[in-house]
Formats: C-alpha cells, sequence, structure tokens
C-alpha cells in the first residue's frame, strides 16, 4: 500500500484533484460560476469575438446583394442587346436624313429646271463581278425610259441608261470607263470632258485629262456637267477634284475626280426623261 501512495500515477491524481477543488474554491469566492479556464478563455479570446461580431454587424449594414455568375451574365446579355437595338435606330435615322436631303436636292433641281421630267427608280440588283459599279432599276420603257437618259441622285449625275426593257433599265455609271462626259470647273470655267479608267475606277474616281499644265483648277474644285453634245444636261455636279496630276507623256494635266456619292450604297434614283438640250 505504501508504495502505492509514493507511485506517479497517485501523485498525478492528487495534483488534479487539488486544481479542481482550487477552481471551485475560486468560482465561489468570485460568485461568478465560471472556472478559471473560462476566464482565461474570455480574456484571450475576448477581442476576436467582438471584433468578428463588429465586422458582421458592419456587412449587414452594406447594401450589396451577392448574385451568381449567371445573373451577371443575363444583365451583359440584356445591356448587349440593348446597345444593338439602339445602333440599328441609329442606321435608320442616318437613312432618313441621307433620304431627306436627296429629295431636298431633287427638288431644288426640279425647280430650277423646269424642262426636266423624271421618273423615280429603286435599284433591284448589282453585279458584283462589275469593277463600274454597274446596277438594275425597277423601271423600263413602259416607263417612258430610254437608252442614253441621264440618272442622277440628288443634284449629282450617276451615269446613264445603257439598255432597257419594258420593266427594268441598266445603268451605265460615271465610273465606266466607256463613259465620257463634257464636264467644266466652276470656278475658272475651263472645259474638258470627264472619264475614267479601270484603275481610277476601283478607287471610286474620274479624271478629267488635257489640262493644260497651268490650269487654274485646285484640289477642292467643283466640276460640272457642261451639256456639250446633248447626252446630259449642263450643271449636274460630277465630283470634287481631289488630286492633280501632271502627264509623263505630254505637257498636259489631269484632275482627279472623287463624286460625293457612294454608288456602293445608294438605293433610290432619278432618271431624267426629257430636257430641252436632250437629243435623243
Amino acid at each position: 500500500m505504501t508504495r502505492f501512495f509514493k507511485s506517479t500515477g497517485f501523485k498525478l491524481f492528487c495534483i488534479i484533484i487539488a486544481a479542481l477543488l482550487a477552481g471551485s474554491v475560486f468560482a465561489v469566492a468570485d460568485r461568478s460560476g465560471s472556472s478559471p479556464l473560462n476566464k482565461v478563455t474570455s480574456v484571450v479570446f475576448g477581442p476576436a469575438h467582438r471584433l468578428a461580431g463588429a465586422v458582421i454587424s458592419e456587412f449587414k449594414g452594406l447594401p450589396v446583394s451577392f448574385r451568381s455568375s449567371s445573373y451577371y451574365k443575363e444583365k451583359v446579355a440584356a445591356l448587349e442587346k440593348e446597345i444593338d437595338e439602339l445602333k440599328e435606330q441609329l442606321v435608320d435615322y442616318e437613312d432618313v436624313v441621307h433620304q431627306n436631303e436627296f429629295y431636298k436636292e431633287f427638288l431644288e433641281l426640279r425647280e430650277e429646271h423646269t424642262d426636266y421630267s423624271f421618273a423615280e427608280a429603286a435599284i433591284i440588283g448589282r453585279d458584283p463581278a462589275n469593277t463600274f459599279s454597274t446596277f438594275t432599276l425597277n423601271k423600263g420603257s413602259v416607263s417612258g425610259i430610254k437608252v442614253n437618259d441621264p440618272v442622277i441622285y440628288g443634284k449629282y449625275l450617276v451615269g446613264v441608261v445603257s439598255s432597257v426593257t419594258p420593266t427594268q433599265c441598266t445603268v451605265m455609271t460615271i465610273l465606266n470607263p466607256r463613259n465620257n462626259v463634257s464636264a467644266y470647273e466652276i470656278r475658272t470655267r475651263e472645259v474638258s470632258y470627264v472619264t475614267t479608267t479601270v484603275t481610277y475606277s476601283r478607287e471610286g474616281q474620274c479624271i478629267m485629262p488635257g489640262l493644260p499644265t497651268n490650269t487654274a483648277i485646285n484640289i477642292g474644285s467643283l466640276v460640272c456637267t457642261a451639256g456639250v453634245g446633248g447626252k446630259f444636261p449642263p450643271d449636274l455636279i460630277i465630283g470634287t477634284v481631289t488630286d492633280i496630276v501632271d502627264s509623263t507623256t505630254d505637257t498636259s494635266t489631269t484632275a482627279v475626280i472623287t463624286s460625293g456619292i457612294d454608288f456602293s450604297q445608294i438605293t433610290d434614283v432619278f432618271i431624267i426623261t426629257e430636257f430641252d438640250e436632250q437629243t435623243n
């Protein structure tokens, strides 16, 4: 028995019992009902609990709602759709503006030239393989259309009718090298003719060749039809001079002309079926 009381196990047992009794006495004396272990834990981890509570409280006050990624994908898709719709509305608006300008210039031309007779036509076909912007209109001989009738867009010359059926006609534009138009520059009154080449046609340009080297025509000059020959009426706008090129074979100069219309974008034109100077 004596050996048992002197063993290490018994001594450890006594230490645990003594610690529990001391804790109980301390709890009674403190009258709080908490053990020293609880108090130590409270002292050490109390600030951490208070900090966590404060953080949670702050987050509860924030007006933030956490949503899934699918929600934001739907929102992005909706916004992209709205942007596409606005772009379509802008295109429609631009079309209306161009159409209004088209009819405004046409009305001015009709008021200035009461001898002109017109037929409005819509483009119903384009030849994508044709370099010279040839297109087909929905008006033909039953509407009074004839070969060599001038075709205009506003006050700009587009080309000439090259073939006719009862209900359709084909237009050869001024970007075709076969088309030669007598022309003049409105400031200097220099007279020549306007044609083009395959190279210039691909760039959407015409040329006014045979000008003297001392020509007064400058970049920015406006070139119009002269009306010589009776094929085209006078004063239709052909385009604006965008370059002056000296000839490499003689002493002449060539004016490069760019039309004010985009032949690939126009959808409606007017055909001049009659005018006083017309010979056909």
